[in-house]
């Protein structure tokens, strides 16, 4: 079997890799803007799954196997479904990965609103305040009231400033906000990238 016999092969098996294999990258593949905390945990992420989860799934595929006759055998077809889970999300993670670039938001512009602000707003229809900070990609968490910049909300603030009345589509309707202040949000702790 040739490279390019094998290379068609695992684009078959695995579809989410063949731009990796290739060097293509689709069009809208920019960069994605991260915290260094939310890429630590990718990172981790991903190195669980190669080092612990795939190697895990490996041996349960071959102990499956043993059991024998594959096609009525439950635990093989199971072990295979989960190892195309697995490196699907690996391609994923790869994919994050290598588009990834940490920052630590320091540096935000704060005369409109952008990724590193905390942005109180109004929503014109109650008149109750919010306020949330816009962060990385991966640094979506609603209970410490922070979204990624990638958030519909966000995208539809991003580049207004204070004083600014913006609408934004929810499956409600629209909802219409002004912002009513913009400023640094508290830099996310920087981790130093390992190796």
């Amino acid at each position: 079997m040739d490279k390019r016999s094998l290379l068609a092969r695992i684009v078959k098996s695995y579809p989410a890799i063949q731009s990796l294999i290739t060097g293509e990258q689709a069009k809208q593949d920019a960069g994605l803007i991260v915290s260094w905390p939310s890429l630590e945990r990718r990172k981790n992420e991903y190195a669980e799954l190669v080092h612990k989860r795939i190697p895990a799934n490996s041996k349960e595929i071959a102990i499956a196997r043993s059991y024998g006759d594959l096609r009525e055998n439950h635990e093989y077809k199971a072990a295979k479904e989960m190892q195309k889970l697995l490196m699907r999300r690996k391609a994923e993670l790869e994919t994050d990965l290598l588009r990834a670039r940490g920052m630590d938001f320091q540096n935000a512009r704060t005369d409109v609103v952008s990724i590193g602000t905390k942005v109180t707003v109004t929503d014109l229809n109650t008149q109750h305040p919010e306020t949330f900070a816009i962060l990385g990609a991966w640094d979506s968490d609603p209970q410490e009231n922070m979204m990624s910049y990638l958030s519909p909300m966000a995208q539809s603030l991003l580049g207004h400033a204070a004083g600014d009345e913006v609408n934004f589509e929810t499956d409600g309707g629209t909802k219409r906000y002004r912002i009513e202040t913009i400023e640094a949000h508290q830099p996310v702790p920087q981790v130093q990238p390992a190796g």
